[in-house]
């Protein structure tokens, strides 16, 4: 089985393909999607979406894990433009019928370290740990794709 995680952003898009084998997990491929300063917003969603389109038929992933949108009151524009790129991230997971599953940042945290509020150093620890990755992760956007795919995994597991 083959879970895309994938943390939306307008100018960085995280993503982690993982293959579950068992309760194992590998890594089969994970980086960033950088749409450009330059671009206008409409071609980086353009961008957004044909990037994920090329890992979807690559990997051919059997779900998407993405975080859930939140926002603070005092940031509702970033919650706004957020939604724009999950919107393309959901529309080619449709086109594509890969079924989405969102998970609260509290269940991811807890999911991979016990406990929901851990920070993001400490989640970053049992991302590579959990996958045997012998470098730190360099993004922090890549981070959060393979902590949603990660968490799914946990899921199915039982864990």
């Amino acid at each position: 089985m083959v879970i895309l995680g994938i943390d939306p952003g307008l100018h960085m898009t995280g993503y982690g393909v993982l293959e579950s084998i068992g309760n194992g997990t590998r890594v089969l491929e994970a980086g960033v999607i950088k749409t450009g300063e330059s671009k206008s917003f409409e071609m980086k969603l353009k961008e957004i979406f044909s990037e994920i389109g090329t890992i979807i038929k690559q990997f051919k992933p059997d779900y998407i894990a993405v975080e859930e949108l939140y926002s603070h009151y005092v940031h509702p524009k970033t919650a706004i433009i957020m939604g724009h790129a999950r919107g393309v991230v959901f529309l080619q997971a449709a086109r594509s019928r890969i079924p989405v599953i969102s998970y609260a940042s509290t269940r991811i945290k807890k999911s991979l370290t016990g406990n929901g509020r851990a920070s993001k150093s400490q989640v970053q620890k049992m991302i590579k740990m959990t996958l045997k990755l012998r470098q730190d992760i360099a993004s922090p956007d890549t981070a959060d794709a393979l902590a949603a795919a990660l968490c799914h995994h946990n899921v199915l597991m039982g864990k």
